[in-house]
């Protein structure tokens, strides 16, 4: 499998981020001693299922490096475009590709095992889309105070990870399913409308389970959605914070037992 690494941000006055990089690339920000976007070449290079890498945003002569071959996409200005730029990329390197692996550039504790870890749990079936969530205690027990968005449904508590699988033929083939995504991705009315009031309502008061939710939004958008429930909480800690940052500075920097 192919994997694309959402790459693209440069950091604005008055962001969370600004003061650590300001006017630089956030997938630049250096994290124990590498830029943040290395840490996750280098699970990507170590990962077994990993043939290809592309990187959306940034440009070749950035500085960071892969053993793999390394393909540069330049930055589309919206995070929905990126990941659809970065897999028709690897379409285009692949024609044959079936699936391809998206990542954030801003989860840096994610390694080689946990990238082959999610690649050989999405091909257990054959979906559309596998998402990757973490329940809170796990999230908590391994970073506590990082302060993740969680999702409240009726039988679980969950966040959302950065490390997930597309169906390629989802992403080439469906031009107006794409740009209904991205017109909704800032407007909670079009997000409802979108995936359902039903289901918004349903979830917002915690009336609905996991299942039942990726049933009925699967059903809504026409596509075979599968959320996978992660035991790797180094999947969803990505960087949005200066208290992120130093959360993950501190971590990776600690010596490795063994």
């Amino acid at each position: 499998m192919d994997a694309a690494i959402i790459a693209g941000g440069i950091t604005q006055p008055g962001e969370p981020l600004y003061e650590a990089l300001p006017g630089g690339y956030k997938a630049l920000l250096d994290v124990a001693g590498k830029p943040m976007i290395q840490w996750v070449l280098d699970a990507l290079a170590a990962a077994k299922t990993i043939e290809r890498v592309v990187i959306v945003g940034l440009q070749p002569d950035c500085g960071v490096t892969c053993p793999k071959p390394l393909t540069f996409v330049p930055d589309q200005k919206c995070y929905l475009d990126n990941i659809r730029a970065g897999i028709l990329k690897a379409l285009e390197l692949n024609s044959s590709a079936k699936y391809v692996l998206a990542s954030g550039a801003d989860v840096p504790a994610i390694t080689g095992e946990l990238v082959d870890w999610v690649v050989n749990t999405a091909m257990e079936t054959e979906d559309d889309l596998y998402y990757n969530v973490i329940k809170r205690d796990v999230m908590e027990k391994r970073y506590p105070g990082s302060r993740r968005s969680y999702l409240r449904l009726k039988d679980v508590e969950v966040c959302g990870g950065d490390v997930y699988v597309l169906s390629s033929a989802v992403v080439a083939g469906r031009e107006d399913f794409w740009r209904r995504l991205v017109d909704a991705r800032k407007s909670v009315l079009k997000q409802a409308s979108l995936i359902g009031f039903d289901t918004f309502l349903l979830a917002m008061f915690h009336l609905i389970d996991l299942e039942g939710a990726v049933r009925m939004v699967s059903k809504r958008l026409g596509l075979k959605g599968r959320a996978v429930i992660c035991p790797y909480p180094e999947l969803g800690m990505d960087v949005d914070k200066p208290f992120q940052l130093e959360i993950v500075r501190e971590d990776l920097s600690r010596p490795k037992p063994g």
